[in-house]
């Protein structure tokens, strides 16, 4: 189990309570892992309350936020969910919350209340509104890939790209999983890579990720064999998960990182929290601003 942190380091800078504050939820891991997450936030924290909740939709270190929020002086909260899928953990957090009675049928536990049914909503007088997609949504994502895969590059025609993500037991989530790497693989391809390949690893379910496995190693070996050296890029947070394990005797170049450490996380955060927080009629809207579609 990864270690489970929260950190309220928010309440040692002074910030505005009369603005929205911002909760950011975040798997959570190793040091590292989660000091990246909090390197991310560090620069939101001067202009609102703000707390960081390790954990997937963890009880206690989401009462803990939440506490940490009040105490600062928030009473609107935006939610900004750091997950690749925007569907992780989002039934089991809104009933957590209070923003929906019904907790999910399969509640993910988490220490000794595992096998003793759901815990009740957590306490707060605080207003939520919630993020539901994913960063694998997110537009910011294909230049942060980009420039990975332009660090390892030596020489892109004789280099292919392997992106690799966890990815979902069920096929129909994992193909949306797919779609959207795809998407983002754009901007690589437009790089002049010989190819560049999309997989999902499936990490959590045996039979599928062996399959998964077989499929991976056998492309890196083709790749390797004619010649080409492949360059793999974790489609994560952060770092490089179980990978190095799956590609173990193969020849390929790699650094690991993921998708922190990267400011584009940091504005996609505070994009996050600025839509939100206007659709809620917290915050006034500001003039849109065209974005760059890949």
């Amino acid at each position: 189990m990864w270690t489970l942190l929260f950190v309220w380091a928010s309440l040692l800078i002074p910030t505005d309570s009369t603005r929205p504050g911002l909760l950011v939820m975040a798997h959570g891991g190793s040091p590292s892992w989660n000091r990246a997450v909090l390197e991310a936030v560090a620069p939101l924290r001067a202009e609102r309350p703000t707390a960081v909740a390790f954990g997937m939709a963890n009880p206690h270190t989401l009462q803990q936020a939440i506490d940490s929020l009040q105490a600062q002086g928030a009473r609107r909260v935006v939610v900004v969910r750091l997950f690749i899928d925007g569907a992780s953990f989002l039934h089991q957090t809104e009933y957590l919350l209070g923003l929906r009675p019904d907790p999910p049928a399969r509640f993910l536990h988490h220490g000794p209340q595992a096998g003793h049914g759901p815990p009740p909503p957590l306490r707060h007088n605080l207003s939520f509104v919630l993020s539901k997609t994913g960063l694998m949504d997110a537009p910011e994502l294909g230049p942060i890939l980009a420039d990975r895969a332009l660090a390892l590059s030596q020489t892109p025609a004789r280099e292919s790209v392997l992106l690799l993500a966890h990815g979902t037991e069920d096929d129909v989530r994992n193909a949306h999983w797919i779609v959207a790497m795809e998407r983002h693989a754009q901007l690589i391809r437009a790089l002049g890579f010989h190819v560049v390949r999309v997989e999902t690893l499936r990490e959590d379910w045996p039979a599928l990720r062996a399959q998964a496995t077989r499929r991976i190693r056998a492309f890196v070996e083709a790749e390797t064999q004619a010649g080409r050296t492949v360059l793999v890029i974790p489609f994560r947070v952060h770092g490089f998960g179980p990978y190095q394990k799956v590609l173990d005797g193969l020849s390929y170049r790699a650094d690991g990182t993921g998708l922190l450490p990267h400011p584009a996380i940091t504005a996609w955060i505070e994009r996050q929290w600025q839509r939100l927080s206007q659709e809620a009629g917290w915050l006034p809207e500001t003039p849109s601003v065209s974005s760059t579609i890949y």
